[in-house]
């Protein structure tokens, strides 16, 4: 066994702290007012504005907040401050269409993103393509997350659990108190799992800036040991961080589990003032992360790909003697785990509904709640096994694969954006639209040709043809 990060009585605390999830499902089941899908997957529609922000900020800022943005910084430079607008970005993408599709989704009891396709459209093709796409987006989701989460658990424990033990322990507690109480379970842990984060968070910013230095100080340094961190960026650079804020602007705003949480809302002014909170999030949590990898790369400048990943455990491993420092990292570690998991019982949450409601029920309109609700923990347990089997068997080799789920899925984005807004917009417009996104897009990532084209990322060249070919069908059909 390697050194643990983690004492034991940091690895005690964590796994105590991953068992009282179990007693949140417990709670939620409690809590539950009946086996309806409403209930079960919206929570009846009742979030007020705490737990709503909290689990949109927590399934927002998955594992890739506390470890990828600090790495994308120290390898990058200065210039990965643009995340801090990629995150505000997400929002922006919502306020287009969520007051809307809220209404919508009241008037109509709406439970997942196909009940708004059918209702909007009446196409069953582009409900199923709508619907195909979510789900394959939400497995990329839950699959890198998973491994993620095998990689920190066995790291930080110094492979006292290791990276398969990691994910199967992991999964067995998600999808416990996933089944137990549905969207209350997953929207209560998600405000354990976000107070934790923006706390962590918090916490080690203050920490480091003590131990290491201000902004200042690192700057100092790095023009010294990496000149080349403050250099302005170059015109492809500038365009490739453009394409990027396309795809999370039209991506990420439209995944179906922040679309169920905006279902879950108990009322429009309540969603609002959850999209207010959020704005300020990424200065609070995006921010420091950033500001954290820069004083990172001052202290600590040759760090490889790998390593650089890891900047911020390097850093507080570093100053480990110091005394309440095991108690920063325990922290840390748990808030990290939090937001991973955060993460992937979302997704599972999402596809789940989306399995039930779009596929088994509208098959099976006669289904009873009862059973509906039977068959979607059943799905929901079958599915964690089959993401979990895969996190763990597949070769990483393949992992490019992960990366492009963005790509495909901004293409639903006109589908939900523009159908809130122009009545008249008819569905064989958007089917077309979305083929031709998608056809485009995927002729670029499953061949032999460079997956950007001038800089821009294929999903995003698919996207403007997505559009522009819904504009020009729109404007020269019949006006009805």
């Amino acid at each position: 066994m390697s050194s643990a990060l983690l004492t034991q009585g940091g690895i005690y605390f964590l796994f105590a702290y991953l068992a009282s999830l179990i007693l949140v499902g417990v709670a939620g089941k409690i809590a539950s007012k009946n086996d309806s899908m409403g209930d079960f997957y919206l929570a009846g529609g009742g979030f007020g504005v705490g737990i709503l922000f909290l689990t949109m900020y927590a399934t927002q800022y998955s594992g890739n907040s506390l470890i990828g943005f600090a790495g994308s910084t120290y390898r990058g430079g200065w210039f990965f401050l643009v995340a801090v607008t990629f995150m505000i970005a997400i929002v922006a993408g919502y306020m287009i269409y969520a007051p809307r599709l809220y209404v919508l989704a009241k008037k109509h009891n709406f439970i997942t993103i196909g009940d708004y396709i059918d209702y909007r459209y009446k196409h069953n093709l582009l409900t199923y393509l709508v619907i195909a796409i979510g789900i394959f987006a939400l497995a990329n989701y839950m699959l890198t997350n998973l491994k993620a989460i095998g990689y920190i658990v066995e790291m930080v424990t110094g492979g006292y659990l290791g990276f398969a033990q990691s994910i199967i322990l992991m999964a067995i507690i998600m999808v416990i108190y996933e089944t137990l109480g549905g969207m209350r379970s997953v929207a209560w842990t998600d405000a354990i799992q976000g107070v934790l984060l923006f706390i962590g968070v918090l916490i080690i910013f203050v920490v480091i800036w003590h131990h290491y230095g201000t902004v200042e100080e690192a700057t100092q340094i790095l023009q010294t040991l990496r000149s080349d961190f403050y250099e302005n960026p170059t015109g492809m650079q500038q365009i490739k961080w453009l394409s990027v804020l396309l795809l999370i602007f039209f991506g990420i705003s439209v995944y179906p589990q922040a679309i169920q949480r905006i279902y879950s809302a108990k009322n429009e002014q309540t969603l609002k003032r959850s999209f207010q909170l959020m704005i300020i999030m990424p200065f609070l949590t995006t921010l420091p992360l950033i500001v954290i990898a820069i004083i990172g790369a001052a202290h600590f400048p040759d760090l490889d790909k790998t390593q650089s990943e890891q900047i911020i455990l390097l850093m507080l491993s570093n100053i480990v003697d110091i005394a309440g420092m095991q108690y920063v990292i325990t922290l840390f570690v748990a808030a990290a785990v939090a937001a991973i998991m955060s993460t992937v019982d979302s997704a599972m949450l999402a596809i789940a509904s989306l399995f039930t409601q779009d596929i088994y029920h509208r098959n099976r309109p006669q289904a009873s709640n009862k059973e509906l609700a039977y068959v979607g923990k059943l799905f929901s347990w079958l599915m964690m096994a089959f993401m979990v089997y895969l996190a763990i068997s597949l070769p990483s080799t393949i992992w490019w694969l992960i990366q492009i789920k963005l790509e495909i899925l901004v293409q639903i984005a006109p589908a939900i954006m523009l159908g809130v807004w122009f009545k008249n917009i008819t569905p064989q417009t958007i089917l077309a639209g979305l083929f031709v996104g998608l056809i485009f897009t995927l002729t670029f990532l499953l061949s032999a040709l460079e997956n950007k084209i001038f800089g821009f990322h294929a999903g995003v060249i698919g996207l403007g043809l997505n559009f522009m070919t819904v504009f020009v069908l729109h404007k020269s059909s019949p006006a009805r």
